[in-house]
C-alpha cells in the first residue's frame, strides 16, 4: 500500500463475517474458559438500528496489490489473546 505511486484507500478484510459472540467464544476457549461464565449480555444495549450484516470487501487490495488474507479469524484471535497474556505476565512479574 505504502509503495503505490498514488495514495489510495484499501480495505483489508477476509470477506467473512463474525459476531462479537464468535470472538468471545474463541478467545475464552483459547484459555479454557466459557465466556458465558464471565460476560453479561444486556439485550437493552443491542443496536437494532445498525446495519444487519457487515463484511469487508478487499477486492481492490487483492486486484491492485495482490494481497490475500494469510491469517484466519480464529488464529488472529488466538494471537491477540496470547499477546494479552504475555503482556499481563510481564506486568505481574514487575510487581
Amino acid at each position: 500500500m505504502l509503495q503505490q505511486k498514488e495514495p489510495q484507500d484499501y480495505v483489508i478484510a477476509t470477506g467473512v463475517s463474525h459476531s462479537v459472540r464468535d470472538l468471545l467464544q474463541l478467545a475464552f476457549e483459547h484459555v479454557g474458559l466459557d465466556y458465558k461464565d464471565y460476560v453479561v449480555i444486556d439485550p437493552k444495549l443491542f443496536r437494532v438500528a445498525e446495519v444487519d450484516h457487515l463484511v469487508g470487501d478487499s477486492t481492490k487490495a487483492q486486484e491492485e496489490l495482490g494481497w490475500e488474507p494469510e491469517v484466519s479469524f480464529e488464529k488472529m484471535i488466538q494471537i491477540m489473546v496470547d499477546v494479552d497474556l504475555d503482556r499481563l505476565k510481564k506486568q505481574v512479574l514487575k510487581i
